[in-house]
């Protein structure tokens, strides 16, 4: 179990670095290293026995592998990066306990970003994060 902590922290380090270290040739068209408008995405599971992570970059456009990247920038734009506020829908969910965790770690409209939340199941995290946490 323990290992598999170490591992996610390994990703996470890992990501960060990928953020950071930008050769010149990568600016964007505001001179900024993609990174400087990037956030990291995370969903792991109950425990840690999975994760997944993405980068999802938002300026100069939306990009990334992130499969929404378009619909999650608009999601953050429209609530001004505040993932406590990210657009909820409306729908039905067991009341079956099995904890998602979600992150978001990185830069978003230059405001640094370091949010974590645990949902009760993927059901109700879906329902709470819009586009932002569907990868």
């Amino acid at each position: 179990m323990r290992s598999l902590t170490v591992a996610s922290a390994a990703l996470l380090a890992l990501a960060a670095g990928a953020v950071t270290a930008v050769p010149s040739a990568a600016l964007s068209t505001d001179g900024t290293p993609p990174g400087e408008h990037a956030v990291f995405l995370t969903v792991s599971g109950d425990a840690n026995t999975w994760i997944r992570g993405v980068l999802l970059s938002c300026a100069p456009e939306p990009s990334g592998y992130h499969p929404f990247a378009k619909e999650a920038c608009a999601d953050l734009d429209r609530v001004g990066g505040d993932f406590d506020a990210l657009p909820r829908e409306y729908r039905i969910c067991t009341k079956e306990y099995a904890p998602v965790t979600v992150g978001a770690t990185g830069t978003f409209q230059g405001r640094p970003v370091d949010w974590r939340k645990t949902y009760g199941n993927a059901c109700e995290m879906e329902a709470s994060t819009g586009y932002v946490f569907r990868f």
